[in-house]
């Protein structure tokens, strides 16, 4: 099992598992708070994808990771060295990584979606359990302010009674993930709406905080492997209405929007927490809601881990999101027809 670091200030060891273009994106972040975290190892099978991250360290005057390809091997070997991963690599393997690094006594803070399916995700959450170790999901959606703030407006009853959520999102997401592991089933268990639309689902899932019992959708992959377009209808177990859309064939943009309406006031907000603003019975229009800056998925994970905050994207969020996505690929494979909690193993 690693060590933890001497106290909740002292810099994180934090090994990047997955360099690619995502990793490298937040790499550039992570460089800005190095007094409170040191990358001290990459994991990463792809000799180009390490260069490029390594790359960065050299123009920042930094010394480059070590770089182990092999997880278990970067385990074994440097365990006691790292008390944190940070893993961003093809959906299909998130699994087995996340379950490996927290056997290992290693953090983990695991990119979206969280897994492949709702048997992943108990499967994840009993090995968190069982091992006492964080696991945070990073959504920006559940880490920002916006979506927290929401959250905590929602569950106090403030707004009355949760009648429906709509949530769109829109992005030229097929042409430019055109000959990429995004577009290969096996390696990503969905297209448009299990990759940019896993936002959608996940913010969704969070605001609505609770079970759907009831789900109608359809996919269209357009002629691709993996879905392009998505069209959902679903019922949460209290009797709140959702319609979700997705449109990974837009012109080029990366946008969202997600309203919910409650008996006593609506609240208009995006997938990643992009804006914030409500409006309550008495009032005539929405208006903005002031909230603390965003830390950014990473400095909040550093923030749960030394128990300063709770985790706002916990693996439980994870699995209400991959439970919805289980449902919503069975009553799109029977075109449309209407699937019932409990009908998917």
């Amino acid at each position: 099992m690693s060590a933890i670091s001497s106290s909740p200030d002292a810099p994180v060891r934090m090994m990047m598992v997955g360099t690619g273009g995502m990793a490298r994106h937040h790499t550039t972040s992570l460089l800005q708070m190095q007094e409170r975290t040191t990358v001290a190892l990459a994991c990463e099978p792809s000799p180009e994808a390490y260069a490029a991250f390594g790359a960065i360290f050299t123009a920042a005057g930094l010394p480059v990771p070590p770089n182990e390809p092999d997880l278990e091997k970067a385990l074994s070997r440097y365990g006691s060295e790292i008390d944190a991963a940070f893993i961003i690599t093809p959906h299909a393997a998130h699994h087995d990584q996340a379950q490996a690094c927290l056997e290992a006594g290693v953090d983990v803070l695991l990119e979206k979606p969280m897994v492949m399916n709702g048997q992943e995700a108990l499967s994840l959450i009993e090995a968190r359990d069982r091992t006492g170790r964080v696991l945070v999901v990073a959504f920006n959606g559940s880490c920002s302010p916006q979506i927290r703030t929401a959250v905590k407006t929602l569950r106090s009853g403030e707004l009355g009674k949760l009648t429906a959520i709509q949530g769109t999102v829109w992005q030229n997401w097929q042409m430019f993930t055109n000959g990429t592991w995004r577009q290969n089933p096996l390696l990503s268990g969905g297209g448009f709406m299990f990759d940019t639309g896993a936002h959608l689902l996940n913010t969704t899932a969070d605001l609505a905080g609770e079970e759907f019992v009831e789900v109608s959708a359809w996919l269209d992959n357009r002629g691709t492997p993996v879905d392009i377009l998505g069209s959902v209808m679903a019922r949460t177990a209290s009797g709140a209405m959702v319609t979700l859309a997705g449109c990974g064939d837009a012109v080029h943009s990366c946008d969202s929007d997600v309203r919910v309406f409650c008996t006593e006031g609506s609240i208009h907000t995006g997938i990643w927490g992009e804006r914030l603003l409500m409006q309550r019975k008495d009032e005539k229009r929405f208006s903005p809601v002031a909230v603390p800056a965003s830390l950014g998925v990473w400095e909040t994970f550093l923030e749960v881990r030394s128990g300063r905050i709770e985790n706002p994207s916990p693996a439980e969020v994870g699995l209400r999101m991959a439970q919805l996505w289980d449902l919503i690929q069975a009553s799109a494979a029977q075109g449309g027809k209407v699937v019932r909690a409990g009908e998917v193993g």
